[in-house]
């Protein structure tokens, strides 16, 4: 059971990551990108590259994440817990110098994630 909700956690991290990477990606500049992030069109259309890299790097948290997950339980669970740890890292990083917020949304689920993924 533990594994099992380790294993959906990690999954809804990747998720919530990959929406990362389409809102910085293809939706910065566009309505819903900047309602998400609370920017003006003009800043939003002078980041937009910024944003788009920043983006593809959440790709290859995603891409982490999901690689451990189809690797299984065991083998993938090193795997898992690198990237898991990784957002961790971004997310307390993103705390710190933008917004508290980003702990809760970003760091919070990958540490749970990763005690479960321990535990299990």
């Amino acid at each position: 059971m533990l594994t099992t909700l380790a294993l959906v956690l990690t999954a809804l991290v990747a998720a919530l990551h990959l929406y990362f990477l389409v809102l910085e990606m293809f939706l910065w500049d566009k309505p819903m990108g900047r309602k998400v992030f609370g920017l003006t069109k003009e800043f939003a259309t002078a980041s937009k590259a910024l944003a788009a890299n920043q983006g593809l790097y959440n790709g290859f948290l995603v891409a982490g994440l999901v690689w451990g997950l189809l690797l299984g339980p065991v083998a993938g669970r090193p795997i898992m817990f690198f990237f898991l740890g990784c957002v961790v890292v971004a997310g307390v990083f993103g705390a710190a110098t933008v917004s508290k917020r980003i702990f809760f949304v970003q760091a919070l689920p990958a540490l749970i994630a990763g005690a479960l993924l321990w535990l299990a």
